[in-house]
């Protein structure tokens, strides 16, 4: 969850839609005429986000942080595959200083233009060759101001700092193809004054003090977005247990907001066993949350096996960052354009939720929705129609209201198309199907499509996923 503000033939629609998004994606990600990887992946809205020619397999990042200073230091060792012969390729890194770049273990020449970090090596990268590329930087993080006004990057907390990357901050902190369709795993590594803690995403893997610094070591051995990669630095108070299924849960939560914090953090082992029933076997090997200060992040975000909290949750806020581990996090929008894949499925989640626990129904939300009773105020619910959920206007309005809301209520279209029981099989099997990779939203409406050939989904997609204005309702 982002900052939001309370602030012709169906089938043939779907083609189209997916010829289109596949040919956005791949126009910045081809390798030049020249052997030189593309300056950016064609995103709708980030075009110089992510880059082309490879696809990075894994990142190794050994960071170290002084909070008193704000001086980060980092050396990022980044495995992956040339998808093309290589005479040059870029990376995405904004700020910062590079000391030193090899390929290989070999010096290699770079040079630096805004966010594009170029690298050429010594020797041309062969296609379909691996290849292993090490950054040495340092300097001072910048926080990022995003389109819509929020901030990401590295945000300076008042007992160290917290890196969040939805949708380009993770190049504030570490070098990497910065797109959401190149997805690898990680080890990470954060070392910090002692009494500090580091927490990042995946598995706890050691910790060392020496010298008055403590590292902590994470792995993360699915793949992961960049934009989902967190690391936060504090005096956190940490928890360890279980979900019924057996799922490591771990918690930090700021020592400020732990008394408000514990009942509900203590009901993740059950949101985590409702979701599973719910949507299918749950697709990392931990979850968990991170708790901070509401005046140190403005938003909730759903970092990868833990998400990100601006103070204490409620349960249904818990339930929407825990959904993105099924939807955003292992099925991961191929572009921004595909953002409410994310946020609609999340935002539905909820209704399940309180369908399921004596709350109102999934139609009595979508019904004051479509009324215009749903939020607060006029002005709120007026937006819910500005534009259509699977085509925002700009960069500025990827998490708008129509992204999270509409969103779920095309999902509720198709369900009373459907049908509960097959809708609930629906909701599985997409996560299965596209379980650790990317989507858009054609591949999506192709697949309700072919999960129920004898119904007719044309006026969802024409007037509820893409159509302006609010819908005529039957």
């Amino acid at each position: 969850m982002r900052p939001y503000r309370l602030r012709s033939g169906s089938r043939a629609v779907a083609a189209v839609l997916l010829a289109v998004s596949s040919a956005a994606c791949g126009s910045g990600a081809e390798t030049g005429s020249d052997g030189s990887g593309g300056p950016g992946a064609g995103d709708p809205y980030f075009p110089q986000s992510g880059n082309g020619g490879y696809d990075v397999l894994h990142y190794a990042l050994g960071l170290s942080y002084d909070p008193r200073a704000h001086r980060l230091s980092g050396t990022a060792t980044i495995t992956a595959r040339a998808t093309g012969d290589l005479t040059a390729f870029n990376l995405d890194l904004r700020g910062l200083d590079v000391e030193a770049v090899t390929v290989g273990g070999v010096r290699a020449r770079w040079s630096r233009d805004g966010q594009e970090l170029t690298v050429r090596p010594r020797e041309r990268l062969d296609r379909e060759g691996r290849f292993r590329v090490v950054v040495r930087y340092s300097g001072a993080p910048e926080t990022v101001t995003d389109p819509d006004g929020s901030e990401e990057g590295w945000l300076r907390t008042a007992d160290g700092a917290l890196a969040l990357g939805q949708p380009v901050g993770s190049m504030a902190w570490f070098p990497g193809n910065h797109h959401p369709s190149d997805k690898a795993t990680y080890s990470i590594a954060v070392t910090v004054p002692k009494g500090l803690r580091a927490v990042s995403n995946g598995e706890p893997d050691g910790e060392e003090t020496k010298g008055g610094r403590t590292t902590y070591r994470w792995r993360v051995g699915e793949p992961m977005a960049s934009y989902l990669a967190t690391v936060a630095v504090g005096r956190y108070e940490t928890g360890r247990t279980k979900t019924p299924g057996g799922t490591a849960v771990y918690t930090a939560v700021d020592p400020e907001q732990a008394a408000a914090s514990r009942a509900v953090l203590a009901r993740i082992p059950e949101v985590v066993a409702w979701a599973e029933r719910t949507f299918g076997p749950y697709p990392f090997s931990s979850t968990g949350a991170i708790v901070d200060r509401p005046e140190d992040v403005g938003y909730a975000l759903e970092t990868q096996n833990r998400p990100v909290f601006p103070g204490a949750p409620d349960i249904g806020l818990l339930v929407h960052e825990i959904a993105h581990q099924w939807y955003g996090n292992s099925v991961t929008p191929r572009t921004w354009r595909d953002m409410w894949l994310n946020e609609g499925f999340a935002t539905y989640a909820q209704w399940l939720w309180q369908e399921d626990h004596g709350g109102g129904s999934a139609q009595q939300t979508f019904d004051a929705l479509y009324a215009g009773g749903y939020f607060p105020d006029a002005e709120s619910n007026e937006a819910l129609w500005a534009f259509p959920p699977a085509d925002p206007p700009d960069a500025a309005r990827i998490s708008a209201t129509p992204v999270y809301w509409r969103g779920a209520m095309v999902l509720h279209k198709v369900r009373q198309t459907v049908g509960d029981d097959a809708f609930a099989a629906l909701l599985r099997g997409w996560a299965q199907e596209h379980r650790h990779g990317n989507a858009d939203t054609g591949e999506f409406t192709a697949y309700v499509e072919e999960s129920a050939p004898d119904k007719d989904f044309g006026g969802i997609w024409e007037e509820w996923l893409y159509g302006e204005g609010r819908p005529a309702r039957p």
